[in-house]
């Protein structure tokens, strides 16, 4: 490989497997959520994001989002989970606005179908209900029971206006429900600072960054990048990276992704990486 440093593993060794593992392992995944105006116009269907996703985007996974299946039957999901691999695409996850409602149940055979480890959701909305934390976590922990039937593990997002937003309230979840099935879908804008990141990083299972700006994410003076990176340095799962994708912006979208993905892996190992 002209140009690139190739360091062999001895050189690097800091783990206890002789060396560190860890290194570049964050994964990037893209929403179906990000195309939802084109998908709900017609103008593009869930296989063609697919295609989009590993083809221009060149993606690592993808996540389904709910609100963007035409149908759901067994053979349409069959299909696109067919067509997932066929492109080399991670399904990551099957996310769902209603996932702890009383209709939630059916987002986690959704996930089934897809062969999807997760599915994820936000809390309920916050109101001034003082039972509403009550009866979220009991559905909550019902679910949870759900999930581990199925063998897929649910991801709390903790969106604005939820009644979970905080890496305190996160963590009280967890407390309530004690279920290894019930794990955390970290949006790294909801959360303060780096500490409280780390201190939910063991729970955390798939991150989430809107991308607020894509002319000028992941550019050299961008502090955006550089702190999602610092923040997910020893993350293993994937990171979704969203923002509304038109044909407009798509082209801008591409890039940011793609310079993100140059960034992460210079970030993480400067002696490979050095002359990317």
């Amino acid at each position: 490989m002209s140009g690139e440093t190739v360091v062999r593993p001895e050189a690097r060794a800091t783990g206890p497997l002789g060396w560190d593992s860890n290194r570049n392992a964050m994964k990037i995944a893209c929403s179906s959520a990000s195309f939802a105006r084109e998908i709900a116009a017609g103008t593009m269907t869930q296989l063609e994001w697919l295609d989009v996703c590993a083809n221009e985007l060149e993606v690592d996974g993808v996540i389904f989002d709910a609100g963007q299946f035409p149908r759901a039957d067994a053979d349409y999901l069959a299909q696109l989970k067919k067509s997932a691999a066929d492109l080399g695409l991670t399904v990551a996850g099957v996310a769902a606005s209603d996932l702890f409602t009383a209709s939630g149940a059916a987002h986690i055979e959704r996930a089934t179908a897809l062969g999807a480890p997760l599915a994820i959701g936000p809390a309920p909305n916050a109101n001034d209900d003082a039972d509403a934390w009550g009866a979220f976590t009991t559905l909550a922990t019902v679910r949870a029971r759900e999930a581990k039937r199925a063998n897929v593990t649910l991801a709390v997002r903790n969106a604005a206006g939820t009644v979970c937003t905080t890496s305190a309230d996160l963590k009280r979840l967890a407390k309530d429900v004690d279920s290894s099935w019930l794990r955390f879908a970290g949006d790294d804008a909801r959360l303060s600072n780096d500490d409280e990141v780390r201190a939910l990083r063991p729970k955390t299972v798939i991150a989430w960054h809107a991308i607020t700006n894509f002319e000028t994410f992941a550019l050299a003076a961008d502090p955006e990048a550089k702190r999602l990176v610092d923040r997910l340095a020893r993350f293993r799962g994937f990171v979704v990276l969203g923002g509304q994708a038109t044909p407009a912006n798509r082209g801008a979208y591409h890039a940011a992704i793609e310079r993100f993905a140059t960034f992460r892996a210079r970030s993480l190992d400067p002696t490979v990486y050095q002359n990317l």
